[in-house]
């Protein structure tokens, strides 16, 4: 039987069925050669999955891309990684958070498109280091030289240090979170230069849902 994931199929499926389809579905089939990760993306509302099927859909995402399908997260429209993110509820981001190689993918993924969404031209001559301690996870952003480059570990001194839960980093970078609410409600911890810290997200362009 060969399936069929057109853009008009795939808007007929409801959000259970598409994970499925995608669990069982071979990275090699060639109904994926023109299957559009956006596409999925739109056809997907986390408010009508369980608290498990977040995560299995970005797993399912993720084994067929490693498989060499046309379906990495990095295609993904910023608009449309903004909003699934949104409106994925605690639960479900403690469903990825708590299985160590999707929660490793999808901050991976986040932290790389900071330096997609780095704003030169509001940086001027800034020069900091800062290092975002996510769990057990520790990145690194660098700014020199009207660039960022994120690095996953530490390689330098950092000017601060933030600490946040994956669940309010997601929102935060997704545009869905204040970095000051977060910090009122101890939510957000800084260490080092708070003032630097604080508007550090205005040197980005913040997706939208």
């Amino acid at each position: 039987m060969t399936l069929d994931l057109t853009t008009e199929a795939i808007a007929k499926l409801s959000p259970a069925e598409l994970i499925s389809t995608l669990q069982q579905i071979s990275p090699d089939d060639p109904a994926l050669k023109d299957v559009d990760i956006d596409v999925i993306a739109r056809g997907i509302d986390p408010k009508k999955l369980g608290k498990s099927d977040f995560a299995a859909l970005l797993n399912a995402l993720g084994r067929l891309a490693d498989g060499g399908a046309d379906l990495d997260l990095a295609k993904m429209d910023p608009s449309n990684f903004a909003r699934i993110i949104s409106r994925a509820s605690k639960d479900q981001i403690e469903g990825v958070v708590s299985d160590p190689a999707l929660r490793t993918r999808v901050l991976d993924e986040v932290f790389r498109r900071m330096e997609v969404h780095f704003r030169a031209d509001r940086a001027g001559a800034t020069r900091a280091v800062v290092h975002f301690h996510v769990l057990d996870d520790v990145y690194e952003a660098i700014i020199e030289d009207a660039t960022c480059t994120i690095n996953k570990g530490v390689t330098r001194e950092a000017r601060a240090v933030v600490t946040l839960t994956p669940a309010d980093f997601l929102k935060l970078a997704t545009g869905n979170a204040s970095a000051p609410v977060l910090f009122m409600t101890g939510k957000l911890k800084v260490k080092g230069d708070l003032g630097f810290a604080a508007g550090f997200m205005s040197l980005f362009n913040i997706p939208k849902a």
